[in-house]
């Protein structure tokens, strides 16, 4: 009598999370780079202002740099001694006098107020004059200095995935390099014998091959430096031979399909035959299977075949796995999620932790896609995000539920 192959559970989402975040190492190399180019990349090193921004007191607005006491009134006619704009510098100024100042001009000594010039009426004359309708407050319209960067403070902590307003930041301060981390080298490759590329013909049985544009977009969109090796048939010497080269100077290796146990899923036996593998499954839906480990030096990470399985299993388990080899601190890697209403009913609790498609309606709320099946790819074009429905969950209209819009993964 043949035994039973013992089960094992199912790991939930936070515990496969866990483990790939346990698991990952950063890249060990780091360069210094022009910061025009760190677009991004990921920090290395904090890095630590040296000066004060801004770096003396300077108008916020165009007007007229005054004494406040000397416009304590409803109105106060100035004599305009000085004109002062961006780049320059003033000369002191005097009791009962006002400068015209631009925005960005510093402050000249003794002027503690700016009004802008709306509230004031220049009067031609020789000299001219000003008239002040408003009564300003000490500190009015000034940004002093040092109130947005204080020298010696730490401005960007190392593991900043770097955008546009860190790098306008480390700019602000002058800095004109950044260490950051190499680039991760990634290479993926796709399984099986019916899978063909647009612009081949469709043979009997055959598809196109969605998940090679998928994925390949996906790690492009993360700054991944990838070797794509193609289609794979379905053939285990083929695969190992793949695997043994895709292992050299690479980082990580995806692929997608042949990661199950049937007689044509030669993925999981070739990455045991060349190195070690641990074959999940995970209480996620859709993308239960997930198998994770080493070839040579390069870690692997072999995806379900399904179009939305791929796609989400990415984002949910790849995506923070190569964020952390990318050295981004851990407290970055947790997508933002929202509470929101669902304006829909979902009757069918599953033991698994589901990841409904769903977009944003007209009202604020949730509609969801009709056919939420793994091969359903309209859904994450259609759709604004998805809900995060924990094991068992039944949902009614009204409810509130967790919501993790694309935006928050995709970038």
């Amino acid at each position: 009598m043949m035994q039973k192959t013992k089960s094992h559970p199912m790991l939930t989402v936070r515990e496969a999370l866990d483990f790939l975040s346990n698991a990952a190492r950063p890249v060990g190399a780091t360069e210094l780079i022009p910061t025009l180019a760190a677009n991004g990349r990921v920090l290395a090193q904090a890095q630590i202002a040296t000066m004060n921004v801004p770096a003396e007191d300077n108008t916020q607005m165009d007007g007229y740099a005054v004494r406040a006491a000397d416009c304590a009134g409803a109105s106060a006619t100035l004599v305009v001694t000085q004109r002062i704009a961006a780049g320059h510098v003033g000369q002191p100024l005097q009791a009962g006098t006002a400068a015209r100042i631009f925005t960005g001009a510093l402050i000249p000594q003794g002027a503690d107020a700016v009004v802008m010039q709306e509230q004031c009426q220049l009067n031609p004359g020789e000299p001219p004059t000003v008239t002040i309708r408003h009564a300003p407050r000490a500190g009015e319209w000034i940004r002093r200095i040092g109130e947005d960067i204080t020298d010696g403070s730490v401005i960007l902590a190392a593991g900043t995935r770097l955008r546009s307003q860190e790098l306008g930041l480390a700019a602000s301060v002058g800095l004109a390099e950044l260490p950051v981390w190499r680039r991760l080298r990634v290479a993926v490759f796709f399984t099986g014998s019916e899978l063909t590329m647009p612009g081949q013909p469709l043979g009997p049985g055959a598809i196109y091959n969605s998940n090679r544009f998928i994925l390949r977009a996906l790690l492009e969109n993360m700054g991944c430096e990838i070797s794509d090796y193609g289609i794979v048939p379905d053939d285990l010497g083929a695969t190992r031979l793949l695997l043994r080269t895709a292992a050299e100077g690479h980082d990580l290796i995806i692929t997608s399909g042949g990661v199950s146990v049937g007689d044509e899923d030669h993925v999981k036996p070739a990455v045991e035959a060349e190195g070690r593998l641990n074959r999940w499954q995970i209480a996620v839906k859709p993308g239960k299977p997930l198998a994770f480990g080493e070839v040579k030096q390069a870690f692997f990470l072999g995806l379900p075949g399904n179009p939305i399985s791929s796609f989400l299993t990415f984002l949910l388990f790849v995506r923070p796995f190569i964020l952390r080899l990318q050295g981004v601190a851990a407290a970055a890697l947790a997508p933002q999620a929202y509470a929101m209403r669902a304006d829909f009913d979902w009757p069918k609790a599953d033991r698994r932790n589901e990841f409904l498609r769903a977009k944003i309606n007209a009202a604020g709320a949730l509609d969801l896609f009709s056919n939420q099946g793994s091969g359903v790819l309209t859904s994450a074009v259609w759709g604004d995000g998805v809900i995060d429905n924990p094991p068992g969950q039944v949902i009614k209209a009204g409810d509130t539920v967790r919501f993790i819009p694309f935006s928050e993964l995709l970038h």
